[in-house]
């Protein structure tokens, strides 16, 4: 195993003082590569390829309240071959970091601050933009990603080093939102953008061999939060839901958010190379995260994880991080909205009633008709906890559960096809479970097609892994392909 200390970490872990900062989330003040990890069970044989995560890992104490979502972004990956696994962590070397690195201090406060003594750095919300939140493959690279919508970082895919920022060969006319689509057929990275001012949303398309080949605006009424798209063969979906940003707030350098409760939701279906825009309304809601769309006849039909109300009813903790507290909580359900391109009329229905997030497909299905969904289910206690994996038949409306145990709590689970599988459920799921009684986590392969049975294997992990948030998986043929050693 070799280690490479990062800089100085400074993040305050005094207990009580935040429960975002300890326990299974608190950061890791270590860079490591490590090989020949300890294997309870077996790596399968025919499981290759790289298992890749990102989340906030703070490096530096911020002044006042820390939100989960504003830590420096960090990339944890395990390649899986031959039975055997290696795991690296690695800090995205952002432009931001890279100033607190030099300043030997944070120089920007959180989401939950006033903006006004952070640095003016010439970006439209004047926040350190960490790429903490998604990551995803393309163009032979893995590509981070930041929620509040900022510039993709580019990252070897092998050492997991940031290349730095991507800009598609000097192509790139705007900022890319955390939540971008990869079709599995074209290669191509669809994308939005949104912010502050006008205008407040655009679109586009990156080609498979990176250059954008489309950008346009949308046009919406102001500043939403909108996170998360879909995609079809021939169409993208975006939304405009009635979460607003809080205009006197803005003016006063902080970030606050309105819910519109008697706004409709809106969906915007777009052709995938096309600027006409056709609005379709829906019960108002929020979404975080979409599932899949597809084209059926004359609909386009979008599974989604819905909340009726974005944040809790009433608030249940209190002091000054209550706010923060309460506004992490989930409570989303598995959704199904159907838009018909010839009469405009929309039709909803709930497909589930539990409370779970995080959702992930087969990936080679992004765009087309997809049966299985694969969610972590969410135990919402004073933090918010992935306890365990929903695998939903969203055709027979049914679901298989998997419990991490008490104490263990687990990471979105994105799925690895099975070598010359039959079947969409024909392979594996992959998750960072963290043992709070171990201190230090694991990489759970279970079976997708049999998750009753338990962990196929358990690959010790020589570190913990804070909980975070998104993830993808690499298969091996396009780890080749990337070094170009494609038999």
């Amino acid at each position: 195993m070799t280690t490479v200390r990062n800089d100085a970490l400074s993040v305050a872990l005094d207990a009580g003082e935040n429960p975002y900062l300890v326990g299974p989330y608190a950061p890791v003040d270590e860079e490591i590569e490590a090989s020949d990890l300890e294997v309870i069970g077996e790596i399968p044989a025919d499981l290759a390829g790289m298992y890749v995560r990102n989340g906030p890992n703070p490096r530096y104490r911020t002044e006042g309240r820390y939100h989960w979502f504003d830590g420096d972004g960090m990339l944890h990956g395990i390649h899986l071959e031959d039975g055997k696994a290696t795991y690296r962590n690695r800090s995205v070397a952002t432009e931001g970091l890279a100033a607190d690195r030099e300043a030997g201090r944070a120089l920007w406060g959180g989401v939950a601050e006033p903006r006004t003594a952070n640095p003016d750095d010439g970006s439209r919300l004047r926040l350190k933009d960490t790429a903490n939140t998604d990551v995803l493959f393309h163009n032979g690279n893995l590509v981070a990603l930041w929620y509040l919508a900022g510039a993709p970082y580019r990252i070897d895919p092998f050492s997991l080093e940031t290349v730095g920022r991507e800009d598609w060969g000097g192509t790139r006319q705007s900022c890319v939102s955390a939540h971008a689509k990869v079709d599995p057929r074209s290669g191509e990275f669809v994308y939005f953008d949104y912010g502050p001012t006008p205008p407040y949303m655009s679109y586009g398309v990156v080609s498979a061999d990176g250059r954008v080949t489309h950008h346009t605006e949308i046009d919406i009424p102001g500043a939403r939060m909108p996170h998360d798209m879909a995609i079809t063969e021939n169409y993208s979906i975006v939304m405009d839901l009635p979460l607003v940003v809080d205009e006197a707030s803005a003016r006063a350098g902080r970030h606050r958010l309105e819910f519109l409760g008697n706004t409709p939701a809106r969906f915007g279906v777009i052709p995938r190379h096309g600027t006409a825009v056709q609005w379709f309304e829906a019960e108002p809601c929020y979404i975080y995260h979409s599932i899949n769309a597809w084209e059926q006849g004359d609909e386009i039909v979008l599974d989604v994880c819905r909340f009726r109300v974005p944040g809790p009813p009433a608030v249940e903790f209190r002091g000054p991080l209550a706010s923060i507290l309460n506004y992490l909580r989930l409570d989303a359900y598995v959704h199904r909205y159907r838009f018909d391109l010839k009469t405009g009329r929309t039709t909803e229905e709930p497909l589930d009633d539990r409370n779970t997030e995080f959702p992930m497909i087969d990936s080679s299905l992004v765009g087309v008709r997809n049966r299985y969904a694969y969610n972590v289910s969410i135990n919402s206690d004073t933090t918010m906890y992935f306890d365990g994996i929903v695998k939903f038949d969203l055709d027979r409306r049914t679901d298989e559960r998997y419990q991490f145990g008490p104490g263990r709590y687990g990471s979105e689970a994105p799925f690895a096809p099975r070598v010359d599988g039959t079947a969409e459920d024909d392979g594996y799921l992959l998750s960072f479970v963290y043992d709070a009684a171990e201190d230090r986590s694991e990489l759970v392969i279970l079976d997708a097609a049999d998750l009753g049975s338990g962990p196929l294997g358990r690959v010790k992990l020589p570190v913990r892994v804070p909980n975070g948030f998104h993830s993808c998986w690499v298969p091996a043929e396009d780890l080749d392909r990337a070094r170009g050693t494609e038999a």
